[in-house]
Parts: C-alpha cells; sequence; structure tokens
C-alpha cells in the first residue's frame, strides 16, 4: 500500500527484469531533446568469451552540444558508449513508474547493473573541455551601466520608516527626565483642565520620555484599553480635582 493507493504489482507477476544503468548528464539532457517517440540511438548485446559486451550508440542527430552563452564553439558528444557491467549483488532493487492518473506501478525488479560510459575519442575529450569552461564561469558578474535605470524599483539608501525611526529615537534623547515631582506637577496641573490625554499629548506637556512618563502614569492614572474614550488616560480616583466646566467631558 501507499498514500496514493494500491500499487499495481503485475509487473512482479509477470516476474520481469529490468537493468539499472548509470549514464552520464550530458547524454540524458541530449536524450531530452528528441522530440515525440523520436530514436536516441542503437544498443548492441553481444558476447565475447562468454561474457556479455553491451555499447549504445547515439543517434548523430543528437550529438551536437551548445554552450550556454553560444559564443564557444559547437561540440559534438561522443556517440560509442560502452557499458561496464557491475552485480546487483545481495541487493533487492525494483523499478516503479508514475501512470498519468497517479497511481503507481511496478515495471520489474532489476537483474543487472551497469554503468555507460563514453569511449575515449576526441570529442570527449572537446566536450570534457567545454564542461571545464562551463563550470569555471562565475555566476554573478558586475555590468557598467550606459543610462539611468528606469524601471518602477529603485534602491534607496534608507527607508522613510527607518528615517522615521531615527527621528524619534533622537527626539527621545534630547528629552532630559525631569525630578519625579516636577513631573507630577505638570500632570495634576493638566488633568485639571481635562480629564482625559492620550500620551502623545502628555509627552508634549511634560516633555518627558515616553517610558519616564508610563512609569509615572501608573502610579496615579489609569489607562482606558476600551469604551469612548480608549487608549487615554486619566486619573485615579482618588488623585482627581477637575474643574467644573470640564468636569462632563
Amino acid at each position: 500500500m501507499s498514500d496514493r493507493g494500491e500499487v499495481d504489482l503485475t509487473g512482479a507477476k509477470q516476474n520481469t527484469g529490468v537493468w539499472l544503468v548509470k549514464v552520464p548528464k550530458y547524454l540524458s539532457q541530449q536524450w531530452a531533446k528528441a522530440t515525440g517517440r523520436g530514436e536516441v540511438g542503437k544498443l548492441r548485446i553481444g558476447k565475447n568469451q562468454g561474457k556479455a559486451e553491451v555499447s549504445f550508440t547515439l543517434n548523430e542527430e543528437l550529438t551536437t552540444i551548445d554552450s550556454s552563452s553560444g559564443k564557444a564553439p559547437v561540440v559534438r558528444a561522443p556517440r560509442e558508449h560502452p557499458f561496464t557491467m557491475q552485480t546487483v549483488g545481495g541487493q533487492t532493487l525494483a523499478v516503479f513508474t508514475e501512470t498519468s492518473s497517479d497511481k503507481i506501478a511496478l515495471e520489474g525488479v532489476v537483474v543487472q547493473r551497469a554503468e555507460c560510459r563514453p569511449a575515449a575519442s576526441e570529442n570527449y575529450m572537446r566536450l570534457k573541455r567545454l564542461q571545464i569552461e562551463e563550470s569555471s564561469k562565475p555566476h554573478r558578474f558586475s555590468q557598467q551601466l550606459d543610462k539611468a535605470v528606469t524601471t518602477n524599483y529603485k534602491p534607496v539608501a534608507n527607508h522613510a520608516y527607518n528615517l522615521d525611526y531615527e527621528k524619534k529615537k533622537k527626539e527621545e534623547g534630547k528629552r532630559a527626565r525631569a525630578d519625579k515631582q516636577q513631573v507630577l506637577d505638570m500632570l495634576f496641573s493638566a488633568f485639571e483642565k481635562h480629564q482625559y490625554y492620550n500620551i502623545k499629548d502628555l509627552v508634549d506637556i511634560t516633555k518627558q520620555p515616553v517610558i519616564y512618563l508610563k512609569e509615572i502614569l501608573r502610579d496615579i492614572g489609569i489607562y482606558n484599553v476600551k469604551g469612548t474614550h480608549k487608549n487615554t488616560w486619566e486619573l485615579k480616583p482618588e488623585y482627581r480635582h477637575y474643574q467644573n466646566e470640564e468636569k462632563s467631558d
């Protein structure tokens, strides 16, 4: 069982044996260029002194390899690829395929392992030289621009929210802490005129740092988190003394 339902085990019932062959990367890339079900090459299987001899010949139409830049001369992949046969050993290997309906099917059990290697030739040496040159090319490079960038996105030295934060930070640093009693006098004087204040207004009145001011307000005030006067401060009941004309505020 798999997470996609039952596995089709028809291949196991037929006792189908398959070969597991390792091929060079360039060879698989050339195979991918074959249109439709076109022929990619020919496989020859023979015997020499009782031992199997297997080789693969790449189709002539798939031998052309271009460099990524397109500037290097055209290199042709080697056509002849003899197989190096290997034993499966004590392992049990199987090949599964995925159908168009997302079902898993068992194609067969691996009975032979092999490695497909290119035959030593002039084409193979040119190919290796091209691969080395391609791998040594830098993935990133600097380029001088002839004109200004006109795209919508342009890099900025500093963003607006960073500038606002730095400005507020500087303002906080300029405010020196006054004596607590002096700050209390300013707060009581302000609350005699109005019952509710937000923290910004109290900072403007007292000219004190926000953190220091909130420490003092917690001793004498109440912060409203809901209601009509949400996000404002007012005095605790024991400290309230408002002017008559503002008491109904």
